[in-house]
């Protein structure tokens, strides 16, 4: 009896300690099966965005490895004129057609289906009027780069590019709101079909315009232009023609209904993003001041190429973070809102590791697809470093700007990206660049304290926001909505 009342005590902390155990583990087992859960609906949004990104981007890659084997020179005006005028125009723009993620994301969380064709409509108007404004841009691009200083020859080379590029700026302005509206729907396949179609298709009409019929630099760039519009026209086709029954009830006048409204979001999301795609254009652009500008500029827009290549994988999860927490949001589900969130930026931080790696691997080895110039190899062998660490902060940087676009928050991002982008990281480029004799690397630098800043201060807001009063506020507005009606 004894030894059983002495072997008693020890008995039931170990059946505590195995109930605390299996408590922990079944806890453990619960929390891995909502991160798998909620990695399939994001995935489900970033697989198909990522390769439709990528697929899009590779047309005009495809077209600048061409041009980049005609010469340095054309690969320089390609580069300014693909920055310059069609970079800034599509960053803009871009921006404005977040405004749909945010509204069809809320209202597909909703279940107001129809009011997705509605929003579809008002924002190609919107993006249409806009993209007819910017139009100038393109046609006065060679008395805009001598006007600020670029070089007679390089000016008038990509001033006649840019006109070439007009076709594709209007060919955005439809694509970038059929895209949104059905990635809202978690329809990616047809974006990611459509754009992998036209990729092939460009590649095989890039070589005969430029290797069969020598028609050069007119020859990469029209084939371009041809390859986004067929992007264009297959969503298109897809969506009017039945593939979405619930959301596309036919053209509607309501579309110019708040129309005021809505110019304001979009406007505010424009600013918002295009402030972010601008801020690295920007970088090529002052490089053009440096000495020995060709070579620098050939340098650093192979980095950028390589940089933007990667950077649809983080795009992809801005797509995607804007989606989901749009859809949670309209739901009226803020803990689901705040989960997706740390998901999205998790997932996308562990894919960027990866990449710094590969980046500091290779170093200067991928820059063998643009060019065999030997300057302009050791010029990107020099900047790879700083493109590793570029390619690292961005793999959360525009995480967080999904955040923002998921929960309406265009404005107030807009006015933090000015502030860090503009008045942190230009000045310190400049800075860097010329007074401290650093060239390219120091202002490329000087640009990466920017884009670090603005992630803290996003991650701040971010961590700081009350998700389920966010949640409340969108299905206050959903309700509005169902009133008026």
């Amino acid at each position: 009896m004894e030894g059983e009342e002495a072997r008693a005590p020890l008995l039931q902390p170990r059946g505590e300690a195995a109930g605390a155990a299996a408590a922990v583990q079944g806890r453990a087992r619960q929390e891995a099966l909502r991160w798998w859960v909620e990695s399939k609906k994001l995935w489900q949004i970033v697989g198909p965005a990522i390769l439709q990104r990528i697929a899009l981007y590779a047309i005009n890659v495809v077209s600048q490895a061409f041009i980049g084997h005609l010469g340095d020179l054309e690969l320089a005006a390609f580069s300014i004129a693909a920055t310059v005028v069609a970079g800034f125009n599509f960053g803009f723009l871009l921006g404005m057609a977040s405004a749909l993620e945010t509204l069809c994301g809320q209202a597909f969380g909703a279940k107001k289906h129809h009011m997705l064709g509605v929003y579809l409509q008002r924002s190609w108007v919107v993006l249409l009027i806009f993209a007819a404004a910017l139009t100038p841009t393109y046609i006065f691009m060679e008395d805009l780069l001598l006007l600020i200083g670029q070089s007679p020859e390089l000016s008038r080379l990509a001033g006649q590019m840019s006109v070439w590029l007009l076709p594709q700026h209007f060919a955005m302005a439809m694509l970038l709101p059929l895209t949104r509206f059905l990635q809202s729907q978690l329809k990616n396949w047809v974006t990611a079909i459509t754009a992998g179609v036209a990729l092939a298709i460009h590649i095989v009409v890039t070589y005969v315009l430029v290797q069969h019929l020598s028609l050069g630099i007119v020859g990469a760039v029209a084939a371009a232009d041809l390859s986004w519009w067929l992007v264009v026209l297959g969503q298109f086709v897809y969506v009017v023609g039945g593939g979405c029954p619930l959301s596309w009830k036919g053209f509607s006048m309501e579309a110019f209904a708040d129309f005021w409204e809505f110019i304001k979001l979009s406007s505010a999301s424009g600013v918002m993003l295009c402030l972010e795609n601008w801020y690295y254009r920007v970088l090529v652009l002052l490089t053009g001041y440096l000495k020995n500008a060709e070579i620098a500029v050939d340098a650093l827009s192979i980095c950028q190429t390589i940089n933007g290549w990667e950077m649809m994988i983080p795009f992809g999860f801005l797509a995607a973070t804007g989606v989901r927490v749009a859809n949670e949001l309209g739901a009226g589900s803020g803990k689901g809102a705040r989960f997706a969130i740390v998901v999205s930026i998790t997932t996308s931080a562990v894919i960027g590791v990866v990449f710094w790696g590969l980046i500091l691997y290779f170093d200067d080895k991928i820059a063998l697809l643009f060019t065999s110039s030997e300057p302009v190899l050791r010029a990107v062998h020099n900047l790879s470093v700083l493109l590793a660490f570029t390619i690292l902060l961005n793999s959360v940087q525009p995480v967080l700007s999904g955040v923002a676009v998921g929960s309406g928050w265009q404005a107030l991002v807009a006015y933090v990206n000015v502030g860090t982008y503009y008045f942190i990281g230009v000045p310190l480029g400049v800075i860097l660049g010329w007074p401290l004799q650093l060239g390219v690397g120091g202002i490329w630098a000087g640009m990466i304290g920017g884009t670090a800043v603005q992630t803290v201060i996003l991650a701040y807001l971010t961590v700081r926001c009350d998700w389920d009063e966010e949640a409340k506020m969108s299905s206050a507005k959903m309700k509005r909505w169902a009133d008026s009606k």
